[in-house]
């Protein structure tokens, strides 16, 4: 087994036998191999939604290393990213993952994955009530950051 993948498993199997979150690890690594940060869903622990294993070890990092640019970097996770998680890897410019499990077999033991994925695609209507209103008065705060060059992320 991959030694960074062990460790991700590792922190998955101690998270979920502390009924932390559900069964996920991760590792972000540098191209040296050395360990930046590890950790595990806190979804449970925390009572937030957005505590996946990715989403932890990103914030680690992140604060760990003073940036939010985590180019250059390598993540290894225990399970294929939901969107959520795949979304944040893309906002802090990580180019290369390494997974194990699948989306299917998150969602072979109840995880909703797929729903969003579907939601994405056009397939499912009904998860959500989405609608624009009062653009023209809060799109003038873009307009203001646009004209005094605020760094685009």
């Amino acid at each position: 087994m991959n030694k960074f993948m062990k460790i991700a498993n590792d922190c998955a199997i101690n998270g979920s036998r502390n009924n932390e979150g559900g069964p996920f690890g991760a590792v972000i690594v540098d191209k040296d191999g050395n360990i930046i940060a590890k950790g595990n869903n806190m979804v449970i622990k925390n009572n937030d939604p957005t505590a996946h294993a990715e989403i932890t070890v990103i914030r680690e990092a992140c604060n760990k290393l003073g940036t939010y640019d985590l180019s250059g970097f390598i993540l290894y996770t225990s399970c294929e990213p939901c969107p959520m998680c795949l979304s944040a890897i893309i906002w802090a410019n990580i180019d290369k993952v390494y997974y194990a499990c699948t989306r299917f077999d998150a969602g072979n033991i109840g995880f909703r994955d797929d729903m969003i994925y579907n939601y994405l695609e056009g397939k499912e209507k009904n998860i959500i009530d989405f609608k624009q209103i009062d653009r023209d008065e809060c799109v003038k705060l873009f307009d203001e950051y646009k004209k005094n060059n605020k760094i685009i992320y």
